[in-house]
This record gives C-alpha cells, sequence and structure tokens, in this order.
C-alpha cells in the first residue's frame, strides 16, 4: 500500500495569507537584460513588475487601466466620441465643399 500524505489546511491558509499581503503591500520585480559583443550594447531590455490590488494601484497613483481602450469601456467610449466629433468635422466640411461647387 502507498502512503499518502495529507494536507493541512495551514498550508493553504499560508498560501493566501501570503497572496493576500503582497496584494495589500504590492512587490515590485525588477530585471535587466543585456546583449553586448566586444562592450558594444546590442540590446537592453529593462523589465518592472508590479504585484498589487487594484485598491493599493490606485493608492499609488497607477491607473494606466483606466484609460486604456482595450481595458475600459469609459475609455473606449471617450475614444469613439473623439472619433465621432472628428468624423462629423469631416463630413461637414466636405458637405460645405459640395455646396459650394453646386452653387457656383
Amino acid at each position: 500500500m502507498s502512503e499518502q500524505k495529507m494536507t493541512h489546511a495551514t498550508e493553504a491558509t499560508n498560501l493566501a495569507d501570503i497572496l493576500e499581503r503582497v496584494l495589500d503591500k504590492g512587490i515590485v520585480i525588477a530585471g535587466d537584460i543585456k546583449i553586448q559583443i566586444a562592450d558594444i550594447d546590442l540590446l537592453t531590455i529593462r523589465i518592472r513588475l508590479l504585484i498589487a490590488s487594484v485598491d493599493k494601484a490606485m493608492e499609488m497613483g497607477i491607473n494606466w487601466w483606466q484609460d486604456d481602450g482595450y481595458l475600459s469601456t469609459k475609455a473606449k467610449n471617450t475614444e469613439m466620441e473623439k472619433e465621432n466629433v472628428t468624423l462629423k468635422k469631416r463630413v461637414e466640411h466636405l458637405e460645405a465643399k459640395i455646396n459650394k461647387k453646386i452653387t457656383r
């Protein structure tokens, strides 16, 4: 018979506590990748990762997702409204040109 290891509730609680702390406080992971040949930089990649709750991110002044049209319907609507205004102006301008040519 093979022995089965029992999972204790404390392990799950510890993981939940760690996740709660990380989201509450936030964690930053940073790193650079640099490719060089003969002391000449060919490629540099800077990686910055922030893991935090939405509330904590907003508290730190990070709210880029609110203005991203792919992530926010509010931002998408704002972009569409701007585009509609631009298109209406173009249509009015073209109609005015057409009317000038017809009346001549």
